[in-house]
């Protein structure tokens, strides 16, 4: 199977970004699950089409099928409108966005989840972001971070099923 940085760059060179990429299933039959986005945009909103989705996944499955012996499972979507934050470059992406974080443990003396405007990373403190939450800045360190993602407002949007 294709190492993870030739599958980012091929994902790359169709003009996408992997945000996540997770192998599991058997010896038998291997699973290559990868969530797409395109890059630079700074909404929620991923903007990734089915048909984006299709062009990454025909990309893949050739080169993968020039390299793979086994018979595997290869599937690609989008981040969905709950993104979850990655790099260090998606909290200044997302800035001005609403997030929940989950942390290894406490997280600046609120406990293990926080969710508030995120600020951007915090100059002078590589690895550090802020947070505005009822007010207050609150710094975190990217490696207290279990899990980040982006809080979807369904009331901007009408609501459930755009009404």
């Amino acid at each position: 199977m294709l190492d993870s940085a030739d599958i980012e760059r091929a994902v790359e060179a169709l003009g996408y970004e992997v945000v996540q990429m997770e192998r599991g299933g058997g010896r038998r039959r291997p699973l290559l699950r990868l969530r797409i986005d395109r890059p630079g945009l700074s909404s929620a909103r991923s903007g990734v089409t089915v048909d984006d989705c299709v062009a990454v996944t025909r990309e893949l499955r050739g080169a993968l099928e020039d390299v793979a012996t086994d018979d595997w499972v290869l599937e690609v979507s989008s981040p969905g409108v709950d993104r979850p934050l990655v790099k260090a470059a998606d909290y200044e992406r997302f800035t001005g966005s609403r997030i929940r974080v989950r942390g290894y443990g406490p997280l600046a003396d609120r406990g293990r989840k926080l969710e508030g405007t995120l600020l951007g990373m915090v100059d002078g403190l590589p690895g550090t972001f802020a947070l505005e939450i009822e007010g207050d800045r609150v710094e975190v360190p990217l490696e207290l971070v279990a899990s980040a993602r982006l809080v979807y407002d369904w009331d901007a949007v009408g609501g459930v099923g755009g009404r």
